[in-house]
């Protein structure tokens, strides 16, 4: 039936036009529940997942302290035994970090990629350390910039699961969080080797790990490369075993050589070569993966602690939080300046530590002692401000508008 048109107007008996009459709108279908707009998420819930892994940081942290406290455990980053547990969980975290990497994703992101590697690692930590350099006047600061420069993969992973962020956004942060982190130990090695003689004696610190010092750096790269470079082969090798030999026997014969690679890494303290091989090495761990790497969260936590029974230095530790954040705003900014509005708001609020940067403060503190005295209250720091700063991101987030169902067409016998 055809939509009545409206005629002319007409008059009132107080001389007044009379409103015209109401348009029949035409019959639309109900919207499908998938096509409704989303939900506003509530800041409660928005922000207690990250402040949950926040807590559960400074609970295991808190234990370590007492137990340090209660035995009088004092020095214990000096001791052997203490770098290569601190090793083999920065080998964990490595490994799961470029394991996890979508190597088709990367391959449609390759400039953002290759931005983030150069100028979200590198710029970053320069402009850490610079604030940190400028407010204290100190050179063993300048490595601090350093350990809290890059995105936790893992922190980033758990909390992508509650966010309804973009999946261009997710991409970008994603390959950001997985990439950085290689990149940012073979600058720990750069940046330790640099301060190191700035910084005046302190016989407190400990001997550095093998091949930190600039003179061997040439050769700590050429043995990351041949490691790597082993890895494939075994791969590669491995893998051409599977028509002879059944599967499951291959792959736990691809675990063992991995545990052997490993061992060698922590060993030698060729932390890039673990990185590298996790981009092609890769036998179904499943959640197993998954599972060590949380172990290696919560006792790089725990050995945090125990490290922290020397004393914490709050302020520098909020300084250097608040120079992270601000330095990863400035250049997201920079690399997201092309990106829509609100998936530059995304890549803006994506910095948060973890893992690695717990790790990195551990292996630095051999070096310069009170390391993990600023670190730690910065990494506090960092993720409260990624917690709140998301939990009201997503609670005001703009819901997608839905998209109207078209009318189905009238009747041919109804005219």
């Amino acid at each position: 039936m055809p939509l009545r048109q409206a005629g002319p107007p007409r008059w009132t008996r107080s001389g007044r036009a009379a409103a015209p009459p109401r348009l029949r709108r035409r019959w639309r279908p109900p919207r499908p529940p998938g096509d409704r707009p989303a939900r506003r998420t509530g800041l409660r819930e928005a922000v207690l997942p990250s402040l949950a892994r926040t807590g559960t940081f400074v609970l295991v942290a808190a234990l370590g302290w007492l137990l340090a406290e209660n035995r009088d455990w004092v020095g214990t980053y000096r001791s052997d035994t203490y770098l290569t547990v601190a090793g083999t969980l920065l080998a964990v975290g490595l490994y799961a970090s470029t394991y996890g990497i979508d190597l088709g994703a990367a391959r449609r992101n390759v400039r953002l990629v290759v931005l983030a590697i150069s100028g979200g690692v590198v710029v970053k930590a320069a402009l850490i350390s610079a604030v940190m350099y400028l407010a204290f006047r100190e050179p063993a600061y300048l490595v601090l910039g350093v350990a809290v420069a890059q995105i936790d993969p893992v922190s980033f992973a758990a909390a992508r699961l509650q966010s309804r962020m973009s999946a261009q956004a997710k991409t970008i942060l994603s390959a950001w969080a997985s990439f950085d982190d290689p990149i940012t130990v073979l600058l720990t090695v750069y940046a330790a080797a640099w301060v190191w003689p700035l910084v005046p004696a302190d016989p407190a610190a400990a001997t550095a790990p093998p091949h930190t010092g600039l003179e061997s750096f040439g050769l700590s790269l050429a043995q990351n490369l041949a490691l790597a470079g082993v890895a494939a082969l075994v791969w590669w090798g491995t893998e051409r075993l599977r028509r002879w030999v059944p599967g499951r026997l291959v792959t736990a014969l691809q675990i063992v050589a991995l545990a052997g690679l490993a061992a060698v890494a922590v060993w030698q303290f060729l932390m890039l070569a673990l990185a590298v091989a996790g981009l092609f090495y890769r036998p179904p761990l499943g959640d197993v993966l998954d599972r060590l790497t949380q172990g290696a969260f919560l006792a790089a936590s725990f050995a945090l602690g125990l490290v922290l029974v020397g004393g914490i230095s709050p302020l520098a530790g909020v300084v250097l939080g608040l120079a992270a954040v601000g330095a990863h705003v400035v250049v997201a900014l920079v690399i997201g300046w092309r990106l829509p509005r609100s998936d530059r708001v995304d890549v803006l609020l994506g910095q948060q530590n973890g893992i690695t940067a717990i790790i990195l403060a551990l292996v630095l503190e051999r070096q310069f002692v009170g390391t993990v005295a600023a670190v730690a209250p910065a990494i506090l720091t960092i993720n409260v401000l990624h917690a709140l700063g998301n939990g009201l991101r997503e609670t005001y987030r703009r819901p997608v508008p839905a998209v109207d169902l078209p009318a189905p067409p009238l009747n041919p016998r109804r005219g």
